[in-house]
């Protein structure tokens, strides 16, 4: 069996950005079902930063990262939709991307069409697929149809500026909202009908007052605590709670009988690999993601890029909310 070396970023305990460390390991051969990759860029997203503070327990020691793009090396036996020589693309569990070379499932691995390039593959699969499962797949009662008000907080973020662009694309009228003029303008840039910066504006009277009342049929909420409860309010009868993340901090229980009150609500939370689980599923999510990037209806826009070795540094301004777009680890 050959062994290849690479540089990986590992943690041995959930902590502070100061936990990551930069370390030498062994790459061997796939196994069934299994690909060897050799990174060409990796994706940051903030569930990383879950992973590292364990806010979602990981088993220790722990590699980050969930979604890169680079060269396939060598298949498994079993693996039929990619080759060796292939460019692929991927968000997958376990994690593992903050590397050069790694062996992991080929399921969620899709061929990166030749007209996108690896940064873009390596910023876009997680995110991408993120606003992909959202705006198409986790729906109000009755649909969306073109012309109708969705709620998107934190849109100035990676997946929020995708989801921005889709929605435009779609012909839905996205009400963003952001932590900053700036962030407002960007989301405004990328395809928001509307922008509220909710640290200087009450979201809830400017959703009531751009909706002539009527709310929205759908909050898209990756910010968690924070945003919550006025979400719920900015929400027609019938309307959906769509949350996805917690960057503020997990929402408190709440009592089942509000949702009643505010409307006969509908809750949810989503994540990304319940929608990937299967490969059909993940190369149909894959599919209609290159397309929209490939016809320019999407840009994916990367404003940060660290070498592996920075690392900490990228989790430090991901965790101050200092990055807007995408941020991606070069190699």
């Amino acid at each position: 069996m050959t062994a290849h070396t690479s540089q990986a970023i590992q943690i041995d305990q959930p902590g502070g950005s100061e936990q990551l460390k930069l370390v030498q390991v062994t790459v061997g051969e796939p196994g069934p079902g299994e690909i060897r990759i050799r990174h060409q860029a990796v994706g940051l997203n903030f569930i990383d930063v879950y992973h590292r503070t364990g806010l979602y327990p990981m088993p220790m020691p722990l590699q980050l990262g969930m979604e890169a793009a680079g060269v396939v090396e060598a298949v498994g036996p079993g693996v039929t939709h990619l080759k060796a020589g292939d460019r692929a693309a991927y968000a997958s569990l376990p994690p593992g991307s903050y590397c050069q070379l790694r062996v992991m499932p080929a399921k969620c691995v899709c061929k990166l069409p030749d007209a996108i390039s690896f940064e873009t593959g390596a910023a876009m699969m997680l995110k991408g697929l993120t606003a992909q499962y959202l705006l198409k797949r986790t729906q109000p009662q009755g649909g969306l149809q073109a012309g109708d008000f969705v709620l998107f907080h934190a849109a100035a973020g990676g997946v929020g500026l995708i989801a921005c662009q889709w929605a435009r694309a779609l012909g839905l009228r996205l009400i963003a909202t952001a932590g900053s003029e700036a962030k407002c303008a960007l989301a405004l840039q990328h395809g928001a009908e509307h922008a509220i910066n909710y640290r200087t504006e009450d979201f809830l009277a400017r959703v009531k007052d751009i909706t002539a009342g009527k709310g929205v049929k759908v909050v898209y909420d990756s910010v968690g605590k924070d945003t919550w409860d006025k979400s719920l309010d900015c929400l027609q009868p019938f309307g959906l709670m769509a949350s996805f993340g917690n960057a503020s901090g997990p929402v408190p229980p709440f009592a089942p009988g509000m949702l009643g009150a505010k409307g006969s609500l509908y809750v949810t939370r989503q994540t990304l690999f319940t929608h990937i689980a299967t490969r059909e599923t993940t190369q149909a999510m894959a599919d209609e993601l290159f397309a929209v990037v490939g016809s320019g209806q999407v840009n994916i826009r990367i404003d940060q890029r660290y070498p592996l070795a920075e690392v900490q540094q990228a989790h430090r301004d991901l965790e101050a909310r200092q990055t807007t777009g995408c941020s991606v680890l070069t190699l």
